[in-house]
């Protein structure tokens, strides 16, 4: 009997360790996946707030969201623009341009790239706009794809991708190669 007793004892002592431990393990993982959504959902917060500002063409809220060291790439290949330049031409686009944008549909995604030359939080947005000018031309539909890298609570960088081509056309441009010298 006393050996039975002595055998039960140790069976529960056993499963009650590998249930501590079990536990341990768990709580750990759910504070690392929980400490990773935060700043994930925080990141997705911020670049969702800087398409809202672009959208309601409020150059305030694009200004408290970027960083003073912000960089702007694109669409082009050169093209580049830092903080000042950037809240400037949206000022300026946003007062004679444009009469509205619109986000009729968009993805986002948040990424950590913990090595390499792309380390640090991303948002990456896909979206198709809709834009309207207030000069009278017709509404321009794009499709875009923007990546925001975000650091301490602003977007210190973003790369922009549009077909501006098909911009040009959908605004009755016409490109014609360059005439051949004989």
């Amino acid at each position: 009997m006393k050996k039975e007793l002595k055998q039960i004892t140790i069976k529960i002592i056993t499963t009650m360790k590998q249930i501590i431990v079990l536990t341990i393990i768990s709580l750990c993982l759910f504070a690392c996946t929980s400490s990773a959504d935060k700043k994930e959902k925080a990141n997705l917060a911020i670049a969702e707030k800087y398409m809202l500002a672009v959208e309601t063409k409020n150059v305030a809220l694009m200004d408290s969201l970027l960083a003073d060291t912000y960089i702007g790439y694109g669409p082009s290949v050169g093209d580049s623009v830092n903080k000042e330049e950037a809240i400037s031409s949206w000022k300026d686009n946003a007062e004679n341009l444009y009469e509205s944008i619109e986000y009729t549909r968009s993805k986002e995604l948040a990424v950590t790239v913990k090595e390499g030359e792309a380390i640090g939080d991303w948002v990456l947005n896909w979206a198709y706009l809709t834009i309207k000018y207030k000069i009278g031309k017709n509404p321009v539909h794009l499709w875009v794809n923007i990546v925001y890298r975000i650091e301490n609570g602003k977007i210190v960088q973003s790369r922009t991708f549009y077909n501006e081509a098909d911009v040009l056309r959908q605004l009755r441009y016409s490109i014609d190669p360059p005439q051949q010298i004989e």
